[in-house]
């Protein structure tokens, strides 16, 4: 089960990657995240992991499987019978704003369950997370 959200936002694509790719400092910008615990303080790459809080979710361990540099990042944590893969879509708007996509995709054995049982949270926290993405690139612009 796939459930996404897609935001316009007046600022560059740069400055809209740099806020998003830098999960260490989500939780100062969306509250469906209270901490990001990173394996290392390298830019972001395939293969990093992190460790992410979120209210009334566990701790989830997400590791990057697809990165292209200033347009998404894929990661994914894993579950007995459960993967949680988020993808962060970054492209540019012809008028210099950005256009971004997040989306949640809920798979594996208990994937169609936990996709219908948090299909109304996860709606809600990918809206705040996008329209806390907006207000922080477009305070900064």
């Amino acid at each position: 089960m796939t459930q996404s959200v897609a935001i316009d936002i007046a600022a560059p694509p740069d400055r809209v990657w740099a806020v998003l790719s830098d999960v260490d400092h989500w939780p100062e910008w969306t509250p469906t995240v209270t901490s990001v615990i990173r394996s290392d303080d390298a830019p972001l790459h395939v293969g990093t992991h992190a460790k992410v809080a979120q209210p009334r979710l566990a701790d989830a361990d997400y590791a990057v499987t697809e990165l292209d540099p200033g347009h998404s990042f894929t990661w994914v944590a894993t579950h007995p019978g459960l993967a949680t893969t988020a993808r962060h879509e970054v492209d540019p708007l012809p008028d210099g704003g950005t256009h971004v996509t997040l989306s949640i995709t809920q798979s594996g054995l208990l994937g169609p369950l936990m996709g219908r049982v948090y299909r109304g949270l996860t709606d809600r926290y990918l809206h705040n997370e996008a329209n806390g993405l907006k207000a922080r690139c477009e305070a900064a612009a």
